[in-house]
């Protein structure tokens, strides 16, 4: 078989190269790292010892790699290659072929076949192959020693020569390389590493012109007998502490520009320029820009030939272009300039960018007043540089709605010196003293007392900084409220977002704007709800819609999932789809509202019953909190006209005409043995309910001492019943329950604290604890809610005929695109809405259609536009 001739002399040659490698890779790897430090040279400057000693160690490492090669050498025969070869080929033919027949020699049928399967066999073996050798030798050296050898020699062939081996018999004989070869020279110059530029070897650079970076690092190396090469330069300007200008080694940095030269047997000169580094620079490129909320953008510009490390902006108060009216007339504290981190690029060239600077400095002192902005940046080698000062309003947030800017103005004043404090507390007191059609709710009159009453307690003794800082937030956050507004001005920034949506849908908005819109849709939808379940009466925490006799519950992450699908539809092109589903939304914003859920007491949980009992205690809270309310503005009211003599005849009328009028006597309530809170039965008896309140708050006038009386025993009336219910919670397992509880607890503890406030007269300290009171209640109702509905989710299945109900959705339950509810409960069906054969015809139709619109003329080009937009994607 002529034919496995080349195959397995091939086979047998990689087998050779095979047992080379896997025998002698200690040997060379012993090699490289013995010839490595040669290349480099590290023998001409090594002690002599220790160059013998090294030599010893690499002579006995090269002997023992050598006989360890040589013992595990084994020259492969031309009988272990052609059977590597037979080896990788099915069923071994070659094999095959040299056998003999064992068994029916002498049956003419069984040669036959042995004859047929040798036949086969040798037109077999003529798909021989070459079979590659294992060169691998990493279960040999599984620490890869192989190639950090390799890497060293490597390394010595690009920063050494081989030329130096040669010198290594000078070193053993002693005798100086430099007595033979004549004097010789190296020298590098290394730009600094700011530049990014590369090192120059001196040696491969002629004489002449040579320019590098000023700053650049000179190394000189002179090899030979010491005076034979001098160095000689002016680029350093070096003048103490010299050294002499024939040491073997030498570096400095360039300066200045000057001369360098190697004297002597093949010396060099260079006239070597220095290129100083430029100093950077840095302009705004525009007009400061601010949104409503107090958000600048302020434009910019840097460069520098090697690029800018850092920069910074200082907001300086230009005390001279400030209008000194009102709360500014006097001298301002002092208000240190303002010093923001310019932003720099997070990658690419920094030679020359263009940034913005955005910040919200809302709430800093200078907000609205002019300043100066000045930009400064620095480069690696120091250098820095400023932009001229350009005077500006700073941007902060605009505030229209009238009290909201008038509470902005007096925030401003205490903050620009504290000095203002008595005109500032004047001013709120002015500002709040007919309070009627002014505040929007109780609570942000509540918020403004307490702001004035801490004032009141800085007249005196004045205030420190963090006081500043504390009332400074606080009348920040009370005007934030004043603008926002409640749930009106929610709905119509709702109503905004969505006809901004709706217009972009008819225009055609891009895929920036969709998102832009879609995200005001979110924020203004969320706000919009929270402040429905705030000015809402106390619910359950459930969002319900009005349905025309039916009801749907509508989750937080189901309005999410919507919007989502509204965006996307958006995105696609298909508008049309978009609007139907933006109109079903409207809709249900509409008729959304947070209400008490109703129901026979029998079909109600423990849980449920829970929820009903604390909102009606917090609805008599917050009666019994308007009452106190109106006697202090009663009270307040008298104290501002001094008439001090009426003060007693005044409450005592206005009691006996509320007396009157509703035919009760002032402390008459909260004397019923039964307690608030219980149903509307009781509450006619106790007057703290609903029904029995208003008789209550009009016999109570102005707040007499009686009258005190009944508030606070109408206080521990409701303190009595709010531990009577949070003894009675459900067994409610969880974080959320445990939360409850702790809110109930500190409730009653306000409770407590605003009834002995009203047992002393002291009306605004009860209205506080009230109103801490109120908060406690209302978190406590809403983490009850949330450790009910974790309850029901942890035990779905527990076999009641409740529990299965509210586990299976109920046929007339339809998601936001009328489609019938999955068997999971969750927006969306199960149906096969097309079945399979229908789906393609269903899509050459619609796709029919589309072509055929696009193709009258008379349509609008928008609608045109869009369908076109449509082919073109589908």
């Amino acid at each position: 078989m002529r034919h496995l001739r080349w195959p397995v002399s091939l086979t047998r040659a990689g087998m050779v190269a095979e047992q080379v490698v896997r025998a002698f890779w200690p040997l060379w790897t012993v090699m490289f790292v013995v010839l490595a430090p040669l290349m480099m040279g590290w023998h001409d400057i090594m002690p002599l010892e220790l160059f013998w000693g090294l030599s010893v160690l690499s002579v006995l490492g090269l002997g023992a790699a050598i006989y360890w090669g040589v013992r595990r050498f084994h020259l492969p025969t031309r009988a272990e290659a052609l059977d590597r070869v037979d080896a990788a080929m099915p069923g071994r033919p070659i094999a095959a072929v040299a056998d003999t027949q064992a068994v029916g020699s002498g049956d003419p049928a069984s040669e036959a076949v042995w004859r047929a399967h040798v036949a086969r066999m040798q037109e077999r073996t003529k798909s021989a192959s070459v079979v590659e050798p294992d060169l691998r030798v990493s279960d040999k050296d599984p620490f890869g020693l192989r190639f950090i050898a390799l890497l060293f020699f490597v390394t010595a062939l690009l920063f050494g020569s081989l030329f130096r081996i040669g010198s290594v018999g000078d070193v053993a004989t002693g005798n100086e390389p430099s007595l033979i070869a004549g004097p010789v020279w190296e020298g590098w110059v290394e730009p600094p590493a700011y530049t990014g530029k590369p090192s120059l070897y001196l040696n491969d650079i002629p004489a002449g012109p040579l320019r590098v970076p000023e700053g650049s690092k000179v190394t000189l190396r002179l090899y030979g007998e010491v005076g034979a090469l001098t160095v000689a330069e002016t680029v350093s300007a070096r003048t103490d502490d010299l050294p002499a200008a024939s040491d073997a080694q030498q570096s400095f940095e360039i300066v200045q520009s000057g001369a360098l030269s190697i004297d002597g047997e093949n010396g060099i000169s260079w006239n070597v320029t220095a290129i100083a580094d430029e100093a950077p620079f840095v302009e705004l490129t525009g007009p400061v820009e601010a949104d409503a909320q107090g958000e600048m953008s302020q434009p910019f510009a840097a460069m520098d030939d090697y690029g800018v490390e850092a920069g910074t902006a200082t907001i300086t108060l230009d005390l001279a272009a400030v209008d000194r009216a009102h709360g500014l007339i006097i001298d301002p504290d002092p208000i240190e300039p303002l010093v923001l981190d310019l932003p720099m690029p997070f990658n690419g060239d920094r030679s020359d960018f263009d940034e913005f600077l955005i910040e919200n400095l809302s709430q800093h002192p200078l907000a609205n007043l002019p300043v100066t902005l000045q930009l400064q940046v620095t480069d690696a080698a120091g250098q820095s540089a400023q932009s001229a000062a350009e005077p500006l309003i700073l941007p902060g947030r605009r505030f229209f709605q009238p009290f909201a800017k008038a509470v902005i103005e007096q925030r401003r004043d205490l903050m620009w010196s504290k000095a203002n404090l008595r005109r500032v507390n004047q001013i709120l007191r002015a500002v709040s003293h007919l309070p009627e059609g002014l505040f929007s709710n109780e609570t942000t009159y509540l918020r403004l007392s307490t702001i004035i009453r801490r004032l009141d307690g800085f007249l005196d003794i004045g205030m420190n900084d963090d006081e500043q800082a504390e009332v400074v937030q606080a009348l920040w956050d009370l005007a934030i409220q004043l603008e926002d507004g409640r749930l009106a001005d929610a709905r119509a920034r709702l109503e905004r977002a969505q006809e901004r949506l709706a217009e972009a849908m008819r225009n055609g908005a891009s895929d920036e704007e969709i998102a832009e819109l879609m995200q005001e849709l979110r924020e203004a939808t969320n706000d919009y709800m929270r402040m429905l379940a705030e000015e809402s009466e106390p619910s359950d925490g459930t969002d319900q819609a009005d349905g025309g006799g039916e009801s749907m519950e509508f989750t937080q992450d189901e309005l999410q999932a919507l919007m989502d699908r509204i965006e996307e539809l958006m995105q696609e092109g298909r508008m049309a789809e978009a609007q139907e589903l933006m109109e079903q939304l409207n809709e249900l914003m509409e008729n959304m509202r947070v209400t008490q859920g109703e129901g026979g007491e029998g079909q109600q949980s423990p849980g449920q019953q829970s929820m009903q009992d604390l909102a009606e205690t917090l609805r008599d809270q917050e009666e019994l909190s308007d009452d106190a309310f109106r006697d202090l503005q009663e009270q307040f009211n008298q104290g501002q006209q001094g008439q001090q003599g009426q003060q007693g005849q005044q409450p005592g009328q206005q009691g006996q005409q509320g007396q009157g009028q509703q035919g009760q006597q002032p402390g008459q309530q909260g004397q019923n043995g039964d307690q608030p809170g219980q149903g509307g039965q009781q509450g006619q008896g106790q007057g703290v309910g609903r029904d029995g309140q208003t008789g209550e708050e009009r016999g109570n006038g102005a707040g007499g001492e009686g009258d005190q009386q009944s508030l606070a025993e109408r206080q521990q009336a409701l303190r009595d019943e709010l531990e009577r219910q949070r003894n009675g919670l459900p067994n409610l397992e969880g974080e959320a329950g445990d939360i409850a509880r702790q809110s109930l607890e500190r409730a009653e503890g306000a409770m407590e604290g605003a009834e002995d406030a009203l047992r002393d007269g002291d009306l605004a300290e009860a209205i506080d604890r009230q109103a801490e009171a109120m908060d406690a209640l209302r978190n406590g109702m809403r983490q009850l809610g949330e450790a009910m509905a974790e309850n029901q989710q942890q035990q779905p299945g527990q076999g009641s005929e409740q529990g299965d109900t509210a586990a299976r959705p109920t046929p007339s339950q339809r998601d936001p695109l009328g489609r019938e509810m999955g068997n999971i409960g969750q927006l969306g069906t199960d149906q096969d809405m097309l079945g399979r054969e229908e789906i393609n015809r269903r899509a050459e139709e619609l796709l029919d259609e589309i072509r055929r619109r696009s193709a009258e003329q008379e349509r609008p080009e928008i609608e045109r536009d869009y369908l076109r937009r449509l082919l073109d994607q589908f």
